[in-house]
């Protein structure tokens, strides 16, 4: 056997669940899984695997690298199906299109199998070092440690005031709490996969999901680093639409909040009404009806819009919702010679449908996503 083999033998017990020991002694993990969504990133991939596998190495933990292609449309799948072939902790499950970053991301972990589970961009601007504090917290009792940003000074002013902007604006509205500054880059406690794996919901925001299942939480600093190569993939427009995802599916204030607009508007035309009424029955003033008739139709046609809009995204919801499509499909897994993590009681969801491959496969063709 590959002395790099990664293996999971069912008699390794499970880890405490507690902040330390009865002896006061921190916990240890028998086995990490690394998952690393990867888009058009074939030029990453080796500086990336070259930082990564050194800190690895220093957990003397069972470790597994899981890739997961979102459709790549470089070399991507090839670079990484090369390292899978020259060490046996790589893995890689190659989607059957781009499904976006948060499929992926819940691909990797429907399929990784360690009681630690740690999700890292492979451009390198998570730095791969920050692993070791990650895994401190852990063991002194943190479910779910954090990778928390130090500043936004790489970024422009714009993506500067977009980002407060959304953290407050989400605040206000949702019924969780973001810690700002802290992205996809994060370690899990196997308990909390169990949790994220018997979500139902197909539109996720897993930011918003980490926040909602609650447990221990700790927050560990880094600096983000530039792109080793290539460009972002979240432009503007793109980080706009996922921000209006993510205020939707944690927050009902947007639909609540037309009830009042309406009360006020009715109790300020109503006021209008009247004053218009006394002026020319005490007065005589005759008010000029064409502008303030236009101004009036106008603005209350917007207000309807804006409104019928911010429905019209719930209901958008609702119906990706209910056509119970699953998250993603795989092509292809290589790498894999053993069943995918299935929750001990999952909720009742259509599986994800695999297509045939000729990758060594775990023995299941079909899973939760």
């Amino acid at each position: 056997m590959n002395d790099n083999e990664f293996v999971f033998e069912q008699d390794i017990p499970l880890i405490d669940t507690t902040p330390a020991n009865q002896n006061g002694s921190a916990r240890s993990a028998a086995s990490l899984s690394v998952v690393v969504p990867a888009y058009n990133e074939a030029g990453n991939i080796r500086a990336f695997l070259d930082r990564l596998l050194p800190c690895l190495d220093r957990t003397r933990a069972a470790c597994e690298i899981i890739f997961v292609d979102d459709g790549s449309a470089d070399k991507t799948p090839v670079c990484v199906a090369e390292q899978c072939a020259l060490d046996a902790r790589i893995k890689l499950i190659r989607l059957s299109r781009n499904f976006g970053k948060e499929a992926a991301l819940n691909a990797g972990l429907s399929h990784a199998v360690g009681d630690l589970v740690i999700q890292i961009d492979v451009d390198l601007q998570h730095p791969p070092e920050t692993i070791d504090a990650m895994i401190k917290e852990w063991s002194l009792g943190a479910d779910i440690v954090y990778a928390k940003r130090n500043s936004r000074q790489d970024e422009s002013w714009m993506r500067r005031f977009l980002a407060r902007s959304f953290y407050r604006v989400f605040g206000l509205i949702c019924d969780v709490k973001l810690m700002e500054g802290a992205g996809d880059f994060i370690l899990l406690d196997r308990k909390v996969v169990d949790a994220l794996m018997q979500l139902p919901e197909r539109g996720r925001f897993t930011k918003g999901l980490y926040a909602w299942v609650g447990f221990r939480r700790k927050a560990v600093p880094f600096d983000v680093a530039p792109r080793a190569h290539g460009q972002s993939g979240w432009p503007l427009l793109k980080l706009a639409r996922f921000a209006m995802d993510a205020m939707t599916a944690f927050g009902s204030l947007p639909l609540k909040v037309w009830t009042y607009i309406g009360l006020l508007l009715a109790f300020a035309s109503t006021l209008y009404g009247a004053v218009i009424f006394v002026q020319k029955l005490a007065f005589g003033i005759d008010v000029p009806g064409y502008a303030s008739l236009m101004v009036a139709v106008c603005f209350l046609s917007g207000v309807q819009l804006l409104g019928l809009g911010i429905m019209g995204e719930y209901v958008s919801r609702i119906f990706a919702e209910v056509k119970q499509r699953p998250m993603f499909l795989v092509q292809e897994r290589i790498g894999f010679d053993q069943r995918p993590y299935m929750p001990q009681t999952p909720l009742q969801m259509p599986p994800s449908v695999v297509a045939p491959s000729k990758a060594p496969s775990r023995g299941l063709d079909t899973f939760v996503s």
